[in-house]
């Protein structure tokens, strides 16, 4: 959300609290207060996808289409769906926590090891989904993390995508 609002110096604390306190690092239990300000938003709309840029992604050579679920909800063959299982066609799968040891990023040769597999380097433009666009986020960052800039998240992902039943969806571990 603050690179769309247009902030580019933004950090992630990797491990988050958990691995912090688990490292023996600093920790004030005194408020702090900071001081306030006037935030100018200036919205980066490319990062995020609608419904008909992913449409219009299907078999379109120059983008790469990803989802973060699990390979069982990207095949089809788990229960757990979103009204129609499978995918979109033509995305690939990286399984956010496959990028991902425990709460922490993996390295950046694993990070980028597993996007090569499907051959992201060769897009202009990448689109990651998943159920509802939450867990595509940490696919799109980890893409940030190892360098690509061209990367959007389609965050209606698919709770809106298998609402529509004029839109096509596949089953399989095949793109």
């Amino acid at each position: 959300i603050l690179h769309w609002a247009g902030h580019r110096n933004v950090t992630l604390l990797d491990g988050g609290y958990t691995r912090w306190v688990a490292e023996g690092r600093p920790l004030d239990n005194n408020p702090t207060p900071y001081p306030t300000s006037d935030m100018t938003v200036r919205p980066q709309p490319g990062l995020w996808a609608t419904r008909d840029e992913v449409r219009a992604a299907i078999g379109a050579s120059g983008t790469c289409t990803i989802n973060a679920l699990s390979p069982e909800v990207y095949a089809g063959t788990s229960k757990q769906h979103y009204g129609r299982p499978g995918h979109i066609p033509g995305s690939h799968n990286v399984f956010y926590d496959t990028i991902l040891d425990g709460q922490t990023f993996r390295s950046a040769a694993e990070i980028a090891a597993a996007f090569d597999r499907i051959g992201a380097r060769a897009a202009n433009r990448i689109i990651t989904y998943r159920g509802g666009g939450i867990s595509a986020t940490v696919d799109a960052f980890a893409l940030k993390l190892i360098g690509y800039d061209n990367v959007a998240v389609y965050d209606g992902s698919m709770s809106e995508w298998a609402a529509d039943p004029a839109l096509p969806l596949v089953t399989g571990a095949a793109p």
